[in-house]
């Protein structure tokens, strides 16, 4: 049989969470049974256990966003995918368990390469594209300035925007990482800092900042506002601190900034054809399987040792340093 992790309550996983086997589920006609390789584990994740609003999702359930596995079994009328094919499942399909069930519409095609960086592919990856994309029209030698560089999302922006020839200013809380970003492509890496507005205007010599992006919320999202030019947007997609955003009204009112929420999905949905998103996911992960973009992992970890696992993705800075990932062997 099959394993699964299940979450029986809210609370901290070492309280709620458990491996278990299941029964071994059987497709509808328009379904297909994914065999898990590889499931990135979020922040997001974690949330979903403890039940923070809006992260709270009917019980008993198996938590997992994303990953990458391949096709065991299908439903019969399923016809864009066979037995052995290689996909994404559906997003939020629960993909910390052995096998996965979701309509086979959901699921994206996946190409070869590295499972563990692959399963990173459908939430970080789509999130540094609309933040690249909708915010602001940037062309080559435009600036944009980012905080939580050193996140996963923020390694794949740098890259993204490289290949974009956008420049980017890129604020991290820890001077060992400046380096090491520079070396990824970032054209300015500064630690943040009450006078980083001033830091950042003299290393880009005062060229305009239009598109500010925000993961860390709390007064860091000020901070970020700052250092643009009048008329430009702040993007938030996160709160590593678990604070709300803080901005000064006047410099809403005397420079016009402005501060939007960014989900990708709603992206999806108001901006992009079915047939976008594809394409989309494509190119990503054919930037992903050729090494353009690459997450930085801090560990993987076996079903059987989750909560390990789970431990692992609440540490914070040079305690975690990266991604961890559930990894599925073949029994």
């Amino acid at each position: 049989m099959p394993k699964a992790a299940v979450q029986s309550a809210y609370g901290q996983p070492h309280e709620v969470l458990r491996v278990v086997e299941v029964p071994a589920e059987t497709p509808a006609d328009d379904e297909v049974i994914v065999r898990m390789e590889a499931a990135a584990m979020h922040i997001a994740d974690l949330r979903t256990i403890v039940g923070v609003e809006p992260f709270k999702f009917p019980v008993p359930r198996t938590p997992g966003f994303e990953g990458i596995g391949r096709i065991v079994r299908i439903g019969r009328h399923v016809k864009e995918f066979a037995v052995g094919d290689r996909v994404f499942p559906a997003l939020a399909s629960g993909t910390f368990r052995e096998e996965v069930r979701c309509k086979a519409t959901a699921c994206m095609p996946a190409p070869v390469g590295d499972a563990i960086q692959l399963s990173l592919l459908t939430v970080n990856g789509p999130t540094a594209e609309v933040l690249l994309e909708d915010f602001a029209v940037l062309e080559p030698g435009d600036w944009l300035v980012q905080n939580a560089a050193n996140s996963s999302c923020g390694r794949y922006l740098i890259r993204l925007a490289k290949l974009k020839g956008v420049r980017t200013v890129n604020v991290v809380r820890r001077a060992e990482m400046v380096e090491e970003l520079r070396e990824l492509g970032g054209d300015v890496v500064l630690v943040d800092g009450p006078d980083l507005a001033t830091r950042v205007r003299a290393a880009v010599q005062n060229a305009p900042i239009t598109l500010g992006i925000d993961a860390v919320a709390g007064d860091a999202t000020q901070r970020i506002a700052e250092c643009l030019a009048p008329g430009s947007t702040v993007a938030s997609y996160g709160s590593m601190t678990n604070r709300r955003c803080e901005l000064d009204f006047y410099l809403l009112f005397r420079q016009d900034i402005r501060l939007v929420g960014v989900s990708f999905a709603r992206q999806f949905a108001t901006r992009r054809t079915p047939e976008a998103v594809r394409a989309m996911y494509a190119r990503l992960a054919d930037l992903m399987s050729r090494g353009e973009l690459v997450a930085k992992i801090a560990g993987v970890y076996p079903l059987e040792r989750i909560l390990e696992a789970c431990d692992r993705a609440a540490q914070t800075g040079s305690d975690r340093d990266g991604k961890v990932v559930i990894e599925f062997k073949d029994r």
